[in-house]
């Protein structure tokens, strides 16, 4: 077992932007490689968990506890509300590799983008860009219109990765599954996680 301390620890978020299987689908890959998963899910976000997920979110402790009832009691997965603007992942003291946004609301990515610290998620991304640490936020919006894409930018240049839910279709998705491992595992490549939740370019497919 690897101490606490010595563990590899990440942030989440989840906010309202639609896709929440994203977020829960890298939670879970990151518990089963032994991360410390630090969780932040905004109020939109626990909406989006209700309505595309069916997530019972009226009380929102046992919702988490009946997903990841094992990984809360170890540990392994620790769970801060989002008004809790006093939680360790809001400092830059506490030692993190980094934090993903996923799926990233446009809401949520213009705070980050402005520095506006308003909540404990956009808090968090404010620390990993301080820190210097790795910060990655996955949009889900369509169409884009000239602000969202100058906020994108803006994050860009400063070393943010911006990694847009854009499935691809050259590995053949056979399942709206498929198309989540896609996104998940170039989340995890941007990570640097090993992983094989897709079918890489070039790599001989099972019906080969």
């Amino acid at each position: 077992m690897v101490s606490g301390a010595a563990r590899r620890r990440w942030a989440v978020g989840i906010t309202g932007a639609s896709g929440a299987i994203y977020g829960v689908t890298l939670v879970q890959e990151l518990l089963a490689r032994n991360i410390e998963v630090h969780l932040v899910i905004s109020e939109a976000g626990w909406r989006v968990l209700k309505e595309e997920l069916g997530w019972e979110t009226a009380h929102r402790q046992q919702a988490l506890q009946s997903r990841f009832g094992q990984e809360l009691d170890e540990g392994r997965l620790v769970f801060h509300p989002n008004a809790d603007i006093g939680a360790s992942i809001a400092s830059g003291s506490y030692r993190m590799e980094g934090m993903v946004v996923i799926p990233c609301s446009m809401g949520s990515l213009s705070s980050i983008a402005t520095g506006a610290s308003r909540n404990l998620l956009t808090r968090a991304a404010d620390v990993a860009l301080k820190e210097g640490r790795r910060l990655i936020l996955v949009p889900r919006e369509t169409p884009l219109h000239a602000i969202h894409l100058e906020n994108m930018l803006k994050l860009a240049q400063l070393g943010i990765v911006i990694l847009p839910a854009m499935p691809a279709f050259y590995n053949h998705p056979a399942s709206l599954d498929d198309i989540v491992r896609f996104v998940v595992g170039k989340v995890m490549d941007s990570m640097r996680l090993e992983h094989e939740l897709y079918r890489r370019w070039g790599e001989p497919s099972d019906e080969g």
